[in-house]
């Protein structure tokens, strides 16, 4: 919601696997919330940690999804139904609907359908968001090259 774990995890995990394929001119990758409040923010210190862990390097800062962004991006992925209903909810024409999903999507690994929030749980909790992730991430990039 807030920009600064799941989804900045997401960011820099699909960036990073983009760079590693030799694919980032093909590619633009960003992270939003759907609530403005850490706009400007480095990811949380605690998935940093995670991240760097597992050697992924960590980029970017906080922002607030817009309705600009459904038109320019080609697809927009949410990392829980709350999320997933805020995305849509700017879209009240519906005219991006079929291009905003939910992340869990392109797991494999995992049969959760929600990318759990991490924020105020433990280690634990920031290490399974990140094994969710890399694995969507993973099978993302397959299912677009």
């Amino acid at each position: 919601m807030g920009n600064i774990c799941r989804s900045p995890a997401g960011h820099c995990v699909l960036q990073h696997l983009v760079n590693e394929a030799g694919l980032s001119d093909q590619f633009e990758i960003e992270s939003a919330g759907t609530i403005g409040f850490h706009v400007g923010s480095p990811p949380d210190q605690r998935m940093q940690q995670t991240m760097r862990a597992r050697g992924i390097p960590v980029i970017g800062h906080s922002k607030q999804l817009s309705s600009q962004d459904l038109k320019y991006y080609d697809l927009i992925l949410a990392m829980d139904e709350d999320n997933l209903a805020g995305a849509r909810g700017l879209d009240p024409d519906q005219n991006y609907q079929s291009k905003i999903k939910l992340f869990c999507e392109y797991c494999t690994e995992h049969t959760e359908t929600e990318v759990p929030d991490p924020y105020y749980g433990g280690d634990r909790g920031f290490e399974h968001v990140m094994d969710l992730i890399e694995d969507g991430c993973r099978n993302l990039l397959k299912s677009l090259t």
